[in-house]
């Protein structure tokens, strides 16, 4: 029996980058000699043990037949004969198909080294077009490390695999587990790209793909192109470390605007209605989690409002917190007016503008928020008020506390 440093971990070390998790392949032991020596099953589609005190994941040397369309399609065969370059074989990329010996010793059978030092992402073998996922992988890996360029036969190949259907196969958990790294990767921007040049962007994602020559007025958008304008607040939202839920927020801020009729445009008045619709159906088809969910539609319907909040008074502004639940849920708000910066900043040669809504509707909502909500009420059901009555007076010490600290900031900038 041999084990043998496989995959991310021997990639990222020779990128010089530390801290990835390590995996293993065993070559020349079974499923039953790995439980007599102390590993602990736990692979559901192939033989896959934990380290009895490492706990690091060692999966048997295996190959696969392709049985049927999707990533489950397959037949896994695991066995002693199994060789360490039959295993590599299977794998997506060369540069994730080197391994490191006990020793120390690479072996890279398929240009792994090679291709890190030219920055190319290239399939392996043609075993890459048996499982759509792998699109989804390339495109992420893109995003990841954006100075790599995918080679032209990869596309090829990508591009060939869409056409055969291969993508419509896909399930939605895996789709969503590939999307959401990919946007928390260092360019996000990239994995649009990457799938929409081998057109499994407008299978997996049409709403964003039809963004893609659709103009916007370029006194507010210099870069005039909706998808340009998506990638460029997508890359803002990496620069600024920004959470999951804001991310996917600023990938579906604009869904609206594919959708405006041609009569209408550059203008997309009413966007904001279509785009939380669109959005709506996109995180029911691929499972999208409740709370990035409910970010990317208060982003979706508000946008527009909050860039133009600085001239709202306090009636309007504190509607405008209602209607977000900022009184509520005020973190979630900070995250909402982050991604109303980013879309701000992600037009060309805009990326450096002051964005002041965000500082003065936080500062408003504290105002709001600092009003004795409990000490109203009490006293309002002293003087016999219930139910809407004690509503309003809390409505009107809300107003009354934005508007007196609106005065003031007015009154130190003078």
């Amino acid at each position: 029996m041999k084990t043998y440093l496989v995959g991310g971990a021997v990639r990222d070390s020779l990128l010089g980058i530390a801290g990835s998790d390590r995996d293993w392949v065993v070559v020349g032991s079974t499923p039953e000699a790995m439980v007599q020596s102390g590993f602990t099953p736990v692979g559901k589609d192939f033989p896959v043990f934990l380290h009895p005190r490492t706990h690091e994941e060692y999966a048997l040397a295996r190959t696969e037949r392709k049985t049927a369309p999707g990533y489950k399609g397959f037949v896994v065969h695991s066995s002693p004969e199994v060789t360490l370059e039959e295993d590599l074989a299977r794998r997506d990329l060369s540069i994730n198909a080197i391994a490191q010996a006990e020793d120390g010793r690479l072996i890279d059978p398929y240009g792994g080294q090679h291709d890190l030092q030219h920055k190319v992402l290239r399939h392996v073998t043609e075993a890459f077009r048996e499982d759509p996922v792998r699109i989804l992988r390339v495109a992420r890996f893109a995003a990841r490390f954006p100075g790599f360029t995918v080679a032209a036969e990869t596309v090829l190949l990508m591009q060939d695999m869409v056409a055969a259907g291969e993508v419509d196969a896909l399930v939605s958990e895996r789709v969503w587990q590939e999307l959401s790294k990919g946007l928390m990767s260092a360019r996000p921007s990239r994995m649009l790209q990457v799938l929409r040049d081998c057109g499994a962007l407008k299978i997996l994602l049409p709403e964003v793909d039809r963004l893609y020559g659709v103009p916007q007025p370029p006194e507010h958008h210099p870069e005039i192109d909706t998808g340009v304008h998506l990638e460029m607040v997508l890359d803002e939202t990496a620069k600024a470390n920004a959470p999951l839920e804001v991310r996917f927020a600023a990938l579906c801020h604009d869904l609206g605007k594919g959708t405006t009729a041609a009569d209408k445009l550059p203008r997309h008045i009413g966007h904001e209605e279509r785009s939380v619709k669109l959005l709506r159906n996109l995180c029911e088809r691929w499972r999208v989690p409740v709370h990035c969910k409910e970010l990317a539609d208060v982003v979706a319907r508000e946008h527009g409002h909050i860039h133009a909040s600085q001239s709202l008074g306090a009636e309007a502004v504190l509607r405008l917190l209602s209607r977000c639940d900022a009184l509520r849920r005020p973190e979630r708000f900070a995250m909402v007016l982050q991604a109303c910066v980013c879309d701000a900043r992600g037009r060309l040669g805009l990326q450096a503008r002051n964005y002041p809504q965000s500082m003065r509707l936080q500062a408003l909502l504290n105002a709001a928020l600092s009003v004795d909500t409990a000490g109203i009420s009490a006293q309002a059901m002293q003087q016999g008020l219930s139910g809407m009555d004690v509503g309003k007076r809390i409505e009107h010490a809300r107003v009354k506390a934005i508007s007196q600290h609106a005065a003031l900031r007015t009154d130190a900038t003078a």
